[in-house]
């Protein structure tokens, strides 16, 4: 046996297996028993190895004889038998056909050059799901007495390596003159210290050759003789074996490493995964381990990875490959995932903890005005004779109704913004109209706190302009209104509107609210105009409110492309500055026919349709109607309002107010219907959206559906008065 062993390498022990298994072995049966136990356990091992094996006939088709697991999986097969199905059981089936020629002749040249060493060729290869990949193959050619001529082959997956050297091969064509007189001057030493190793040293490093693609340095180690032999030398471990092919003790070299390479705080960690008991002892139990750490030469540190494979037996473990790698890239993205990982759950966090005290804020503050609107209800009841009391009791209700509405529609506000469903409009207004709009506005909230409240205007060159007089009015109110709850009675309210500049078709202009109110400290302004944030809640402040007036203020001004700054000193009050640029309006306007005021002129003679299927609803809004001297006529869904349009005479009806969510048939499909009337008086007729629904989607969907406009419940009748007038007016 000890003869067979010198003349045949580690593959040879492979290729007698599959020629003693094949009933072609010339050996006796101790010889050939004994090499087929040393053939599987190393076919076994091949089995585990991460890099591809193969082994083919070099002659006629050749053949495929072998293919390790790991090939399998670079190919995408499952089993040898798919994997020989797809390559057609041929070397020249799993090269791309672009490059088989190339290979072939490249392998030819190499084997005729040298004997002994391993052939080396790079190609492409296609994957049986399509990906083509690059291969290193060093492959090595032999005659086996019992098979022929034989190749086999380790191969690696080096797709990244190579589109990296494609990118670098112009710089690599530069030194390529003193990179070939370096690997000569290598060669010739390798040679020289080649023919000092003995023949086991050899095969193994054949075989970690090809597992070591990814690893800068590899290592063998024998336990039992406490020495460690470098085969592949990286920088990190030139100060101990200084760049030489020689064995050193093992014991001396891990006190060494670890000192001059491991970082402090990872050294006692990683000199004890290196200590032989502890590789024996972890060994036995699994085949490989690896351990990350931190370390470094000349000051760079980084994270590495060091990997011990048991190469030997697993009753004695003595013969260990040590492989290093630099793992830095990977580990640093792993961190930063986590990083962001956490700073992800501590926003979520903190978004959580200010939404529940808005929630908690909110739940005190409607439930305020619901003690109030049921209290006062309940008194009503027992004091109905009492007209007096009875309307004192109602003008509280209403006011409870109100700031109960004020919160409804912040909340809905923001809701808005926050799905992107907040639009802008352009239409044409007057800088005049809207300032005094916010002074009426502010004035009348004052004069209940007996406060001052004064209106200046400052050059303006240019009033008629185009904007969404609505959003820009509101944005404003919520600043006004702050200025006027925060402002003790006796103060004072001051707002500026001024024209700051004028380019091309925009003018600037500066919308500024005074007053001499409490005030904030500095580090409280970065939280103004934060959702769901105030600085004290009602019950601290003894003011009603949501804290999301000014962030909905900022949000519709940012839209517009302006600016909201804000500057105020504790106890001395607040100046919030509104800054947006504006398309000025150059052609006159023709005046409007109808406005509020003369909007139920327009409705003499003629009935209001409510369609409206909650009975409570319906009779509210009829009674409303009713009171202002307008004759209703009811449907209670929108079937039966098609059917009174269908049969009423033109001029019938003035309007018609649709909710949109009823059975039968709903607002939007009913307006449909009207629309396609032959009469067009009658599918012309003015459609008013009254929807509990009131996001911007939802007004939307009723335009398209043909309405001429979309209010929310509950019934504003000036605002009614004024949609219809508008209506009439584009009419």
């Amino acid at each position: 046996m000890s003869g067979l062993r010198t003349k045949h390498n580690i593959i040879e022990y492979v290729i007698t297996l599959l020629s003693a298994s094949g009933g072609q072995s010339t050996l006796s049966k101790a010889e050939t028993a004994a090499c087929l136990e040393t053939a599987y356990e190393i076919q076994n091992f091949l089995d585990e190895i991460p890099g591809g094996f193969l082994i083919y006939y070099a002659d006629g088709d050749e053949e495929i004889l072998y293919a390790n697991t790991a090939l399998l999986r670079i190919f995408g097969c499952e089993t040898l038998r798919e994997f020989k199905q797809y390559t057609n059981n041929s070397f020249k089936g799993l090269v791309h056909p672009d490059d088989v020629e190339q290979v072939e002749a490249s392998i030819k040249e190499q084997i005729f050059d040298s004997q002994f060493d391993l052939d080396y060729v790079e190609y492409r290869i296609i994957r049986k799901d399509g990906a083509v990949r690059w291969i290193e193959d060093y492959g090595h050619y032999i005659k086996n007495s019992g098979l022929g001529n034989i190749f086999y082959v380790f191969m690696t997956d080096v797709t990244d390596k190579k589109e990296r050297e494609l990118s670098e091969k112009a710089e690599l064509i530069r030194q390529n003159a003193e990179t070939e007189q370096k690997i000569k001057t290598l060669v010739e030493e390798y040679d020289r210290e080649r023919q000092l190793i003995n023949r086991e040293h050899l095969r193994r490093l054949e075989v970690i050759e090809g597992l070591s693609v990814n690893y800068d340095t590899i290592l063998y180690v024998d336990l039992d003789a406490d020495t460690v032999l470098p085969y592949r030398q990286g920088n990190r471990v030139y100060r101990q074996f200084n760049g030489k092919f020689r064995p050193r003790k093992f014991d001396w070299y891990i006190t060494d490493y670890v000192e001059h390479v491991v970082c402090s705080e990872d050294r006692e960690r990683i000199l004890g995964i290196l200590r032989p008991e502890y590789m024996r002892k972890k060994l036995a139990e699994i085949k490989t381990y690896y351990a990350n750490y931190r370390g470094g030469i000349n000051g760079e540190i980084q994270y590495l990875q060091i990997r011990m494979v048991n190469v030997g037996s697993s009753d004695h473990v003595s013969q260990v490959v040590i492989g290093y790698r630099n793992v830095d890239e990977e580990v640093r993205h792993e961190m930063q995932q986590l990083q962001a990982l956490e700073d992800a759950l501590r926003t979520a966090k903190q978004a959580d903890v200010a939404k529940n005290t808005f929630l908690s804020n909110m739940s005190h503050d409607l439930r305020t005005p619901l003690n109030a609107i049921f209290g006062y209800t309940a008194l009503a009841k027992t004091r109905v004779a009492d007209g007096k009391a009875v309307d004192e009791y109602l003008d509280k209700i209403d006011v409870a109704g109100k700031q109960m509405l004020e919160l409804i529609e912040k909340v809905l506000e923001l809701s808005y913004i926050e799905a992107n469903e907040l639009k802008l409009s352009e239409n044409d207004c007057d800088v005049y109209a809207i300032a005094t709009e916010l002074n009426d506005f502010a004035s009348e909230r004052a004069a209940r706190k007996n406060i001052t409240c004064t209106l200046r205007y400052d050059g303006i060159a240019h009033s008629n302009v185009y904007a969404d007089e609505s959003k820009l009015g509101q944005a404003l109110q919520y600043i006004a209104g702050n200025a006027v709850k925060y402002t003790e009675p006796g103060g004072k309210v001051y707002i500026t509107v001024s024209e700051t500049g004028y380019v091309g078709e925009y003018a600037t202009y500066r919308f500024s609210v005074a007053d001499t109110g409490i005030g904030m400290e500095k580090r409280a302004l970065k939280h103004i105009f934060s959702p769901f944030a105030r600085l004290q809640n009602t019950t601290a402040s003894g003011v009603y409110g949501t804290g999301l007036g000014l962030t909905i203020a900022k949000n519709i001004v940012e839209m517009m492309g302006g600016t909201i700054d804000v500057q105020s000193e504790l106890g001395k009050g607040s100046t919030f500055t509104v800054t947006v640029r504006l398309r000025v309006r150059r052609a006159p306007q023709r005046a409007n026919k109808y406005n509020a005021e003369n909007a139920l002129d327009a409705m003499a003679n003629k009935k209001i349709l409510v369609a409206e299927d909650n009975e409570i609803n319906l009779e509210i809004i009829t009674e409303i109607l009713q009171g202002l001297g307008i004759d209703v006529d009811t449907a209670s869904n929108g079937k039966l309002a098609v059917e009174k349009i269908k049969a009423s005479a033109p001029n019938d009806y003035a309007l018609v107010l649709m909710d949109i969510q009823m059975p039968v048939m709903d607002g939007r499909q009913a307006t449909e219907e009207i629309r396609k009337l032959p009469d067009r008086t009658l599918a012309d007729i003015p459609i008013v959206a009254l929807s509990a629904n009131a996001f911007e989607s939802d007004k939307r969907l009723s335009t398209e559906a043909g309405m001429d406009a979309h209010l929310t419940k509950p019934l504003d009748v000036q605002l009614l008065l004024q949609t219809f007038a508008d209506i009439l007016n584009d009419k």
